[in-house]
């Protein structure tokens, strides 16, 4: 009993405040030896009820070892005013969104300066398919502009008939059965 008694005692009165928040909470630190290595030890006691989510950033990281230096009121102050800037500049890009919105279901034509992609089937009927190992001319596939899947595996399946080339293995592939050639 006398020894968490003592405990207890150490750690009120070797506390340091180190700061407070914008919410009231308190930030402490203090200098403790474990297992022979002097460690220090930060905590937060909040002002109310207990609510992680009131901790600000800079003082979560300061907690957990990433800032050496606790955040000072400045810094705070700062970046409180960043965080305001940028609550206004999304508030307006919300009601910018909204006053498009009801202008396109008014019936407004709303330019927003984008172009329709290009026309790929008369770029696709700009080039020859060619074929392995043979004279690039004019098929018919190519004059429709697209190939027909069907006449593509006929061709495949030909053209791997005629090599001597080893092909894929496929489905009938099992995982630690692959030599490389000799």
């Amino acid at each position: 009993m006398r020894r968490l008694l003592g405990k207890i005692s150490g750690f009120l009165s070797n506390r340091t405040t180190v700061g407070v928040d914008k919410t009231g909470n308190k930030y402490f630190t203090r200098n403790e030896e474990v297992d022979g290595i002097m460690k220090e030890k930060r905590w937060v006691i909040f002002k109310g009820e207990e609510d992680p989510t009131s901790i600000p950033v800079e003082w979560i990281c300061w907690l957990n070892g990433q800032r050496k230096k606790a955040p000072t009121p400045e810094e705070m102050m700062e970046l409180e005013a960043r965080r305001e800037c940028v609550r206004q500049n999304v508030a307006l890009l919300k009601k910018e969104e909204e006053r498009i919105a009801k202008e396109g279901s008014k019936g407004k034509r709303v330019s927003t300066g984008k172009v329709s992609g290009p026309d790929l089937k008369s770029f696709i009927q700009q080039f020859p398919v060619p074929s392995e190992g043979k004279e690039v001319g004019e098929s018919p596939s190519a004059m429709d502009g697209l190939r027909n899947p069907q006449d593509g595996l006929a061709e495949k399946e030909k053209d791997e008939s005629e090599s001597s080339e080893p092909t894929g293995s496929g489905a009938s592939f099992r995982p630690g059965t692959w030599q490389p050639p000799t």
